[in-house]
């Protein structure tokens, strides 16, 4: 029988736990890999949109610091991939959240009580919003009426090079020109976290049922949603 003496078992044991803490860390990038593209676009729409200052927060910092939260949090060395990606993109959420509600208030940005009044009005009273930032889908989504107005300073020319989005409605063959715009209407009209919905499914590449686990809503709003948003849209542009 071999017998392995004290100093012998801690070394193996540190190796152990050295090679464990790497492969969970390498789960933590491969669960990570889809975070940037998201965070990304989170940004340029609530740059683009006037929430927030244009330049002031970089992906790869917001990135970072929930990164380090989810490690700050706790972690069980044994979670798989996919749940460490739905941990870090509930963490990344909760930052823009803070980020919208922090920058609101921001003396240089268009007014953002302004612009959830109007986006509010615009849908005829469909979504409301709670003390926490967070908006609430209101029962009625099929009676919501898509009214971009040119009046809303915060509309923009949607610049999206790669179509992510316009694939995902199936709606490749629109013109350069038409689907700029139309995008651009788009996201001004959607409230933050309905778009948010949308880039979760075509930038963050979760399927419906993750979203709804990030969201902490059933997975038949999200559908509902997801559903209402593409046929307003595509009635707007036919």
């Amino acid at each position: 029988m071999l017998i392995l003496k004290r100093g012998v078992m801690s070394t193996l044991k540190k190796i152990t736990d050295k090679k464990t803490e790497i492969a969970f860390n390498k789960k933590v990038v491969a669960a990570s890999q889809h975070l940037y593209p998201y965070v990304k676009h989170r940004l340029y729409i609530a740059e683009s949109t006037g929430v927030v200052p244009k330049n002031m927060y970089a992906p790869s910092g917001l990135i970072d610091e929930s990164i380090a939260k989810f490690y700050e949090n706790g972690y069980n060395i044994d979670w798989p991939t996919n749940t460490i990606k739905l941990k870090l993109f509930s963490i990344v959420n909760r930052e823009l959240d803070a980020i919208y509600k922090k920058e609101a208030f921001h003396k240089n940005t268009i007014s953002t009580d302004a612009i959830l009044k109007e986006e509010l009005d615009a849908l005829d009273e469909s979504y409301t919003i709670d003390d926490d930032w967070d908006f609430i889908m209101a029962e009625n989504l099929r009676d919501i009426s898509y009214k971009p107005h040119d009046k809303h300073k915060h509309l923009f020319i949607y610049d999206d090079n790669d179509a992510s989005v316009l694939n995902a409605f199936d709606m490749e063959d629109l013109s350069a020109d038409k689907s700029r715009k139309a995008l651009g209407s788009l996201y001004s009209w959607l409230p933050l976290n309905v778009s948010n919905i949308i880039d979760l499914f075509v930038f963050g590449k979760l399927s419906f049922d993750e979203i709804a686990k990030v969201k902490n809503i059933e997975i038949h709003r999200v559908e509902m949603i997801f559903d209402e948003v593409i046929n307003k849209f595509k009635d707007h542009v036919d």
